[in-house]
């Protein structure tokens, strides 16, 4: 990426960053390279894990032509800093190529390939792919003497599409009503080398007999195809039958004949490399800019659904909450809330909607929308109901989701519903254990589920820990999960810790336990702790 902004940011996500990287351990304000006094300085605007200049640990210095910058991470990115020592600008080593495109002798010829060489290296970054292409067809142009060249880019396996077209002179061609030789092309593609044909009148009949080149009067064609190299390969021209991966063909062609000297090949030869080469970089351009693209959607889904969460959690009568959710990928399917029904009674819910990723965020927004009807006095088994029938009837939607909701008054009762989902822990005077041992099925499984509610009487201090499955089937290394038992075990003996104490113990605790495996589920805890009447959370 060039630099041409200042100053220039590096970091996760695609807000306020010039290069974003795709890793959750990199901080979103990262790192920052400005121009001053004629140098670039690297600078660590917030990285924890510390920024590294050639394994040496940096706030900030000074960069060198091929330093390497990496985060503290030895499975994560490493960003080599180059500096162009290029003293010739674009411009000039254009308008040689220009002069000495008009050249006919042999060493003109050379000069033409050094040009050419030199032209390219600069191109590769400084210009827009397409007007490298352009150009680089323009000189093939001149080379050959040909009427008009065509980039041809593949689509499939059977498709392809015209991608740029170019008349002698360095002129546009519209792409639309282009006919090259399907025949020509058809024998490249099939010989898995370069067609050249400098007169058709003497080329073989089906050639000469291709409806194209009759229509148009061709005399002459050029049919180079291009071909992703390898990188310990990338000098090499592709022989027949090597494994590459295919990307177009440069085609050109002449209504009259023409003559292909011995260098003019061999500068289409380096041209169909350098173009195939181009032509890669830009398929992988072209890939970045929808990476970045979804990644910036994927930041304003978090974005959305993170806002959705409760923050600050508000003081309930006789109730003290916590909650947290750490999503496995940008956009997780858990979910939690806590809403008011009157001044008696809180209800609070927690979701686990199949999948990841958007399908399941969406389907998460319209669980949580359509429970907060509770709040206004809509009965929860015939809401349930409602839910269960609309996501079984768009089974098109392909998610499901357990859901375990709990309606709190003034005096410990908690009617719950659960569909579902794993039974949350009480944490009581006398010890831990489950709330329940049976529910219904999860929404939009079985569209003749039915649900009913069960109820439950709370003491004062009894403290509800509900989560997702994510915290009881976290696995270590060897594929072991974390379990409900284990969870009891950490749980046992909190019942006079705070919330946030609690919390923090669960997690840690599943950390510890995963040692560093990587994880599949998101994982959601939400903590209700029932105080006597009268007593407020703060005391």
């Amino acid at each position: 990426m060039p630099l041409n902004t200042f100053p220039f940011c590096i970091g996760r996500g695609a807000e306020g960053n010039h290069l974003q990287l795709i890793d959750a351990r990199i901080s979103r304000q990262c790192a920052s390279i400005d121009f001053v006094d004629g140098r670039y300085r690297l600078e660590n605007r917030g990285h924890r894990r510390g920024l590294f200049v050639n394994k040496n640990k940096v706030e900030q210095c000074i960069l060198e032509n091929r330093d390497v910058i990496t985060f503290g991470l030895d499975d994560s990115y490493e960003i080599t800093f180059r500096v162009s020592t290029a003293e010739t600008s674009i411009q000039t080593i254009l308008s040689r190529m220009d002069v000495v495109a008009t050249e006919e002798t042999v060493s003109g010829g050379l000069s033409k390939l050094n040009l050419l060489l030199a032209a390219t290296s600069l191109l590769h970054s400084q210009l827009p792919l397409d007007s490298v292409l352009g150009t680089m067809l323009d000189h093939a142009i001149s080379v050959t003497s040909a009427d008009r060249g065509l980039l041809i880019e593949t689509e499939s396996s059977a498709a392809f599409r015209i991608r740029l077209a170019r008349q002698a002179g360095g002129q546009d061609l519209s792409t639309e009503n282009l006919a090259p030789s399907q025949t020509a092309l058809r024998h490249a593609i099939e010989l898995q080398s370069s067609v050249i044909t400098e007169d058709l009148a003497q080329a073989d009949t089906e050639l000469q007999a291709a409806m194209s080149i009759v229509s148009q009067h061709l005399r002459a064609i050029v049919v180079i195809p291009l071909y992703a190299m390898h990188r310990s390969a990338a000098s090499e021209t592709p022989a027949p039958g090597r494994r590459t991966d295919f990307l177009g063909m440069l085609y050109l062609d002449s209504r009259r004949p023409t003559a292909f000297s011995k260098i003019d090949r061999e500068i289409l030869d380096v041209l169909a490399v350098q173009a195939a080469s181009i032509l890669d970089n830009a398929r992988l351009v072209e890939r970045e800019r929808e990476r970045q693209r979804m990644e910036q959607e994927l930041d304003i889904a978090r974005n959305i659904q993170q806002a959705l969460l409760p923050r600050g959690f508000r003081d309930f009568p006789q109730m003290e909450i916590s909650g947290v959710n750490y999503p496995c990928h940008a956009v997780g399917g858990d979910y939690f809330d806590v809403f008011p029904m009157g001044d008696e009674r809180t209800a609070f819910v927690v979701a686990d909607v199949a999948g990841k990723g958007l399908g399941a965020a969406l389907v998460t927004t319209m669980l949580q929308g359509s429970l907060t009807g509770i709040g206004i006095g809509a009965d929860p088994v015939l809401l349930f109901q409602h839910m269960n029938k609309f996501l079984c009837e768009h089974a098109e939607v392909g998610r499901y989701a357990t859901v375990f909701f709990g309606i709190m008054d003034r005096a410990g009762n908690l009617e719950y519903l659960n569909a579902g989902h794993p039974s949350p822990v009480v944490i009581r005077r006398d010890g831990v254990g489950e709330l329940f041992e049976e529910g219904s099925f999860p929404v939009g499984l079985i569209p003749e589920a039915t649900f009913a509610t069960a109820r439950a009487k709370l003491s004062p201090g009894d403290t509800l820990v509900l989560f997702s499955d994510g915290v009881t089937e976290a696995t270590d290394p060897d594929e072991q999960m974390y379990g409900v038992p284990r969870l009891c075990e950490t749980l046992a003996g909190a019942q006079d810790h705070s919330l946030e104490q609690i919390q923090k113990k669960v997690v840690n605790s599943v950390e510890a336990f995963a040692r560093g495996a990587s994880q599949a589920d998101d994982i959601t805890l939400l903590l209700v702790r029932y105080l006597a009447a009268g007593q407020s959370a703060a005391s």
